[in-house]
């Protein structure tokens, strides 16, 4: 059976999770964006308290409010992040951006050691996660998505009744929408949709009332 723990972190009000399957307790770490010091320990006390192996870190994309615990996560668990490198110029820009949201912290910058590409795959326990490319919100963005469990990890690619903005730097309306129609839209109606912020939804459900789509 395949678990998801669901953390809202950050003022950003970010997803984070974690999915982890019961039998071998593999787990990946998806968008770690705890960035409080409580945050850094509720997220560990799950994964200790559930004895997880941390398998993969992975990031739908690299807006900084998606990967302000990467860090935390890599070096505490010895794993590698997993992202695209398109995103890579969002990283240059963190310490800026957090300025700019009037974050004084010193923000702790990750690297992507793990370059992901269309089709490439993670597999937990016996369910297997492929990488789907869908750029628009940023130049990097990278659905996990695993047919088995029939649920889809999208970050910011879409939300309920929404999608993720397109006016920050690398971003494109046309392509996003294009992208969710073509490789989104194209999955199973019940397909459960976890999103970088917000409830859940369904690939049917968007489908059929998002308006932006």
């Amino acid at each position: 059976m395949l678990n998801t723990k669901i953390f809202s972190f950050n003022p950003f009000s970010e997803n984070t999770y974690i999915v982890w399957d019961e039998e071998t307790k593999e787990c990946a770490v998806i968008d770690p964006g705890c960035f409080y010091t409580e945050e850094e320990t509720d997220i560990k006390q799950y994964i200790d308290s559930y004895k997880l192996t941390v398998k993969y870190l992975l990031a739908t994309h690299l807006h900084l409010d998606h990967c302000f615990g990467c860090k935390f996560i890599a070096e505490h668990y010895n794993v590698k992040l997993s992202a695209c490198s398109n995103d890579s110029k969002l990283l240059i820009l963190m310490p800026e951006q957090a300025k700019m949201f009037g974050i004084q912290t010193n923000v702790s910058v990750p690297t992507i050691e793990n370059d992901v590409k269309e089709g490439d795959e993670f597999k937990i326990g016996e369910y297997t996660f492929v990488a789907i490319s869908v750029p628009g919100h940023s130049p990097g963005s990278i659905v996990y998505y695993c047919k088995l469990a029939s649920i889809a990890f999208v970050g910011d690619v879409i939300f309920k009744e929404g999608i993720g903005r397109c006016d920050l730097p690398g971003g494109n309306y046309k392509i996003l929408a294009e992208g969710i129609r073509s490789k989104l839209f194209t999955l199973p109606d019940n397909t459960i949709v976890y999103s970088g912020h917000g409830p859940t939804t369904t690939i049917g459900y968007e489908r059929e009332y998002n308006p932006y789509i």
